[in-house]
């Protein structure tokens, strides 16, 4: 009996060295596992709307039950109401318009100053040991405290709304934009002083691009946060905004409006994720194109 009869009869599964493979075998293989992956990858799509239909339905029991109040649990019927109402007489665009201003200069403030500040202490250990103690202290501080700070030096208006806002920002960007520059391998560095590269050119060449996926990182929790910054300083002052309305809501046991104004935020704060994300694709392509290549 020859060595491929043998490997044969001891490996049932194993098909001999000249045995072709059949063509519609090879071309109905595929197809075999794509039905259960596609099942499969539907199911997972619709578990996180499923689970909100869920909740939907179990809110609307609770405040059809009649255990409470109207004005303590509204039905989603009454919030969309009152989300409509709003949206018609162009209220909530109005006050979204001056919540969605505050965070997006706040946020391109505080990224901005974190992310050059973040650079600067990554490179120079003599201004770590300055600089990091005064911002870890400043981020132990809660941003409710500094609040009324910033409104009695700023006074009430736009200025103090953004810096609250930009502070919030500021510490989750810094840290990462550290750890993204201090995390560059140290073969890198040396193959740039080996080139004989300016500091501008290893900034832009290597920094840059090899610090970005953590410094995006950075960006999509900074991102959601800005909204968190505009809503605080909008509680201390403000006579216009989405933090405003449900303070004004709170205030008169509006409850529908109160909640109307917290959907507005969270659509709000998930674009702007949505947006980072779609940044950090658009930036980060060149890492899928390597994966794929040697691939």
């Amino acid at each position: 009996m020859d060595s491929d009869t043998t490997a044969t009869k001891s490996h049932p599964h194993r098909r001999p060295p000249d045995t072709p493979f059949s063509a519609d075998s090879a071309e109905h293989a595929p197809a075999l596992h794509s039905t259960p992956r596609l099942r499969a990858g539907w199911w997972r799509a619709l578990l996180a709307p499923g689970f909100g239909v869920l909740l939907l339905v179990l809110w609307d029991v609770v405040a059809q039950s009649g255990l409470y109040a109207d004005f303590i649990v509204p039905s989603p019927r009454a919030v969309a109401d009152r989300w409509w109402d709003l949206a018609g007489d162009g209220s909530l665009t109005r006050h979204m318009a001056v919540t969605l201003r505050e965070v997006l200069v706040g946020l391109l403030a505080g990224v901005n100053a974190a992310f050059w500040s973040g650079y600067l202490i990554a490179k120079s250990r003599l201004v770590a040991n300055i600089l990091m103690p005064y911002l870890v202290a400043l981020q132990a501080v809660p941003i409710v405290a500094i609040a009324p700070l910033l409104i009695i030096w700023f006074g009430p208006g736009f200025t103090s709304k953004v810096l609250i806002c930009a502070l919030l920002v500021f510490f989750p960007m810094l840290v990462n934009t550290v750890l993204g520059v201090r995390n560059i391998p140290s073969e890198l560095r040396d193959l740039m002083e080996a080139l004989e590269s300016t500091p501008l050119q290893t900034f832009w060449y290597l920094e840059l691009p090899a610090s970005m996926p953590i410094v995006i990182g950075g960006l999509k929790v900074s991102a959601t946060l800005s909204v968190i910054g505009a809503v605080v300083a909008e509680f201390v002052s403000a006579s216009e905004g989405l933090g405003y309305l449900i303070n004004f809501g709170r205030g008169t046991f509006d409850t529908p409006l109160v909640i109307a104004a917290v959907f507005t935020l969270t659509v709000v704060a998930l674009a702007l994720y949505g947006l980072a994300s779609w940044l950090e694709r658009l930036l980060l392509a060149w890492q899928n194109a390597g994966r794929s290549v040697h691939n």
